[in-house]
């Protein structure tokens, strides 16, 4: 590996910091403190910060060797954390119940600010490198905010490009392919309104909940027989809310769920066929049916041409034999709404099997969102070094020239 030597020598450093952000989590557009100890640091450090973008947001600038002016890039990390507690017991475990940083935005905030700190003392670069430190990813759609907020007017950068950990890749391995990676997400709800009645007597009611599990099942169908075979999509209804004690039918009863799909036209389809289905089996019973779908996040494409400038970046980074080809997942991410802007390019950085896990770890496994996670610290300088390469190669270019 070809790590930039004085991000490697400052690695304790970094993992103080990652550590900190861990012991120290807040959620979507409450990253006070986090935010506070960024744009701290970038001061520091003598570089050119922003605040208030989606309330939390922090952007960093800096610029090269001839100051302000010229062309631009963007990197990007995400700071908040999950509602959920933690397991771990070691010494960074979250100090605050109820949040955690599940899935390792904490070491994301971290390799940022390991390759803002030495861009800073540096500057061996061309134009302006953006630091993006956006909050609200996992709830709020924080990058959406920062994009309708002006982030793109204010810092009109070429190519934005983000990183995420991914347990299961091995420590010092890189994930990436062009088109989609990560899934669009989408919500649904309904309410089924019956007749309620006494269970003795169910042909006196119309049961809400007969209809609801006739369209749970038949959800099922619009993935086997309406889309395409080779369109991967999931519908998983993942709440059924009906009743309050065991001899009444009730009047009413309401579901709910997530839609996962790749292409707008797949999920066009599936909102399309759920409404049909709702409606009219709830008809066919004899009730009504309220259906509500929310498009949150749209899938995650990465762009050819980025994709292969970052892979390029990355075979003299750590060499070919570190890179693999990153099949599709159906988790979603908001920088997704970025990439829809501007060209760029999604990276998944090896997290290891979780054996980085310090003594009093919880004993579930070292996935993202598991109550047992946490970042593997040895893969900040290389983090780092990858953004640090990825801005000065794309800097270096000649203006205008293509990929």
């Amino acid at each position: 590996m070809k790590l930039v030597e004085p991000i490697v020598a400052r690695h304790a450093e970094l993992t103080e910091i990652r550590r900190d952000i861990h012991a120290h989590p807040e959620l979507a557009f409450e990253e006070s403190r986090t935010g506070d100890l960024v744009a701290g640091l970038l001061q520091q450090w003598g570089i050119e910060v922003h605040r208030g973008l989606a309330r939390t947001g922090v952007v960093g600038v800096i610029h090269g060797r001839h100051g302000p002016g010229g062309r631009m890039v963007g990197l990007r990390a995400d700071m908040d954390a999950l509602p959920m507690s933690e397991h771990n017991q070691f010494a960074h475990a979250s100090r605050h119940p109820g949040r955690m940083h599940a899935c390792g935005h904490d070491g994301h905030t971290t390799m940022l600010l390991g390759a803002a700190q030495f861009l800073a003392a540096h500057r061996d670069f061309d134009g302006s490198v953006v630091l993006i430190f956006q909050p609200a990813e996992e709830f709020g759609g924080g990058a959406q905010v920062m994009l309708q907020e002006g982030l793109l007017e204010q810092f009109p950068v070429e190519a934005v490009f983000g990183m995420h950990n991914m347990p299961g890749i091995a420590a010092g391995s890189f994930a990436l392919s062009p088109g989609p990676v990560l899934a669009s997400n989408s919500e649904f709800k309904l309410r089924i309104q019956g007749k309620g009645g006494h269970a003795a007597m169910p042909h006196l009611a119309i049961d809400p909940i007969a209809v609801a599990t006739q369209l749970i099942q038949a959800f099922q169908t619009i993935i086997s027989r309406n889309k395409a075979p080779l369109e991967a999509a999931v519908i998983s209804v993942t709440t059924l809310h009906a009743g309050d004690t065991f001899n009444v039918i009730p009047d009413h009863c309401e579901l709910g769920g997530t839609v996962r799909a790749y292409t707008r036209e797949t999920l066009d389809l599936i909102e399309t066929r759920m409404g049909e289905l709702a409606e009219g089996t709830a008809k066919a019973y004899g009730a009504r049916c309220e259906f509500h779908f929310n498009r949150i996040y749209p899938s995650t494409v990465n762009h050819a041409a980025e994709t292969v400038f970052a892979r390029e970046v990355l075979q003299e980074l750590v060499g070919p034999e570190q890179l693999i080809a990153q099949a599709p997942i159906m988790a979603a991410e908001d920088f997704s709404f970025m990439l829809e802007k501007i060209p760029g390019c999604y990276a998944f950085i090896g997290n290891g099997d979780g054996t980085h896990r310090l003594p009093g770890h919880g004993e579930g496994p070292c996935l993202v969102h598991n109550a047992s996670y946490d970042f593997n610290d040895a893969v900040l300088p290389l983090g780092a070094s990858y953004l640090v390469r990825l801005a000065e190669r794309w800097l270096a270019r000649p203006a205008g020239v293509g990929l």
